[in-house]
């Protein structure tokens, strides 16, 4: 059953759980406000990942819960159920795939449940989709969700919203590390959290590192606390014009470092995405994954990745010598670098 007609007086989207895929799932957010500009929106997330969507124009309430270590255990569901069942929601979207997200919507009672087929759950939804057979971006695959609506799919990139102040914040603290207005800013980020085959080597991103610094260039190297110690090991015996962040930011804060940076060179991660929804000049090194599935969304030149054989191979270790990411030469990316950060405007 189609719900074309349906005009949903209390909505209820449930986001993905990962940086990444709730900054792709943000034009959903946009398109439904567009579509029914009278409803009340409300986004559902986990904390901390939902800091993210604070000041997002598009959303009347952010439902923010802790994720559990074990999805069916009834003392930790009973608050989110109840809010659910008394949310007065008469229309709901899962971006996430899980039996357990749906089992909870099923438990809320919402009239509709609108997500992907999979996983056992079908019997959960009221309007299952079935996903497409041909390979599509993540960020059209979440619109694909809202076709039941009668939403058809749009070209709606993922953004982020930032604060004035906020901005104005980590310009001060930039400031306060030597960053002076007018200075060339790169941001780095080393991790990924699929695997290592996401990584281009650490030793890589230290000469390159090293070599934009020797030309005057300040960088930013983010990353979250699991990954503090290897960024540490990148960082060490650096000039001081490269500033080691990891683990020291909230999500909010990384946004606008991010935001305050020309240029930003990353894995396929979070942070890539951050970056892209909110417009810095990107770099992304892609090896294992595939862009065009979890590319920066509508920018391909934003990619940087070799044509070997075996990629995309979307495996987590490689089995191999590495060629997809170690084809990559710091050389070259240097090069890309500079030439980007010639066309920079001031921060």
């Amino acid at each position: 059953m189609q719900l074309h007609n349906l005009k949903p007086r209390n909505v209820l989207v449930r986001m993905p759980n990962w940086i990444g895929d709730l900054v792709m799932a943000t034009p959903v957010l946009l398109d439904l406000r567009a579509a029914f500009p009278q409803a009340t929106l409300t986004a559902m997330a986990p904390s901390p990942l939902s800091e993210l969507l604070e000041e997002d124009p598009s959303i009347d309430e952010l439902f923010s819960f802790t994720r559990s270590r074990n999805p069916f255990s009834r003392r930790e569901n009973r608050d989110i159920v109840a809010k659910l069942s008394q949310g007065d929601f008469d229309a709901s979207i899962l971006l996430t795939n899980s039996f357990s997200s749906a089992w909870l919507f099923w438990q809320g009672k919402i009239p509709c449940r609108i997500g992907f087929r999979g996983d056992g759950r079908n019997f959960l939804l009221t309007h299952p989709v079935d996903r497409p057979k041909e390979k599509w971006h993540q960020v059209d695959l979440y619109k694909k969700l809202l076709e039941p609506l009668g939403i058809s799919r749009s070209s709606t990139a993922p953004r982020l919203f930032l604060l004035e102040s906020e901005l104005q914040q980590v310009r001060e603290l930039l400031r306060q590390r030597g960053v002076q207005r007018g200075d060339l800013l790169v941001g780095m980020h080393a991790g990924a959290s699929f695997g290592p085959a996401k990584r281009w080597p650490a030793e890589n991103f230290r000469l390159l590192a090293k070599a934009l610094a020797e030309k005057g260039v300040w960088i930013l190297f983010f990353g979250d606390a699991v990954e503090s110690s290897f960024v540490k090991e990148i960082c060490s015996e650096m000039p001081q014009n490269v500033i080691n962040l990891a683990g020291l930011t909230s999500l909010r804060e990384l946004s606008c470092l991010i935001h305050e940076c020309h240029l930003l060179i990353t894995n396929d991660s979070g942070p890539m995405h951050i970056g892209a929804a909110v417009g810095t000049e990107l770099i992304a090194l892609f090896g294992s994954t595939d862009e065009k599935v979890t590319g920066p969304y509508l920018r391909p030149d934003a990619v940087l990745r070799k044509a070997v054989p075996c990629a995309p191979c979307l495996r987590r270790v490689c089995p191999i010598h590495f060629p997809c990411m170690k084809e990559i030469g710091v050389e070259e990316v240097k090069e890309r670098a500079l030439q980007k950060l010639s066309k920079s405007r001031p921060r």
